[in-house]
């Protein structure tokens, strides 16, 4: 189960969005309102924690004897 965050759709310009967590199946459907209050909802997209590449490309391509892809650069 994956954690998401939503926000409330301001319904005019005094409202502010209030944000709140859901665990749901990364299957499920996106919520479109809110499940207490029925308030029309939308995703926040937020940043992942970035561990994604994390280390030198050259190092780690020059310690396995090859590139890391095309075009990368890293020969």
């Amino acid at each position: 189960m994956a954690t998401y965050i939503y926000e409330t759709v301001p319904q005019n310009e005094v409202e502010k969005p209030r944000r709140f967590e859901v665990k749901q199946s990364m299957k499920d459907a996106a919520l479109t309102h809110h499940p207490d209050t029925g308030e029309p909802v939308r995703r926040v997209i937020t940043g992942g924690a970035g561990l994604m590449g994390v280390g030198s490309p050259s190092s780690s391509a020059a310690s396995s004897g090859g590139s890391c892809g095309t075009g990368c650069g890293c020969h």
